[in-house]
């Protein structure tokens, strides 16, 4: 007998997008100076799936990108989190401001059905942001954030070497595969729920 399942496969990306900072250019997070935590190197960086949702006809959900260190015993902590529309611009804007070396700024767009798309964790539980700023140094990219009506912020550094570029870019492209295929199987479930319910 076949039973159809109403339930999402698991999506652990964690475990598929770990990528170790420990023979990279020395990064840091929480630079900036309304941050709740004192800056922390960081050893290590993973993306995460922290919700899926189905809600108004529309499948979306929230990702984060975490770091580990060993300042703080290499718990993981978020320091981004966005929908699904973030991840790919993010890193062809963080590879384009690398090899150029001219600063990137990104605009994030909100609309009354998407009020937050990306926030940042480094001031406080999920601050909504409205610009992302990239800028290259020698060594490192520093990402800092904007909220509306705030200033400028740094949050954290990214290394600025080819093999850490590289690694991320894969990194990232398998990410946003795996986060497209929930979203379809999301979609798909809530049609198949959709269809037995009527």
């Amino acid at each position: 007998m076949n039973y159809s399942t109403h339930a999402l496969p698991d999506c652990n990306l964690e475990a598929a997008t770990t990528l170790s900072l420990k023979r990279e250019p020395a990064c840091f997070a929480f630079l900036c100076s309304r941050a709740v935590s004192p800056p922390q190197p960081i050893d290590s960086l993973n993306l995460d799936l922290a919700s899926v949702d189905y809600f108004g006809g529309r499948a979306s959900l929230w990702a984060t990108l975490e770091i580990r260190s060993t300042a703080s015993d290499e718990k993981a902590t978020a320091v981004l989190g966005f929908d699904e529309t973030f991840l790919s611009p993010f890193t062809r804007a963080l590879i384009e401001c690398a090899a150029s070396r001219v600063p990137y700024r990104m605009t994030i767009a909100r609309s009354e059905d998407r009020p937050q798309r990306l926030v940042e964790y480094v001031t406080g539980p999920g601050v909504a942001l409205s610009e992302l700023i990239l800028t290259p140094q020698d060594n490192v990219v520093v990402i800092s954030a904007r909220a509306e009506g705030q200033d400028e912020e740094t949050i954290f550094q990214l290394p600025r070497t080819d093999t850490f570029l590289r690694a991320f870019a894969k990194m990232t492209y398998q990410a946003d595969g795996q986060l497209l295929q929930t979203l379809a199987q999301s979609e798909k479930l809530a049609r198949q729920q959709s269809t037995s319910a009527a």
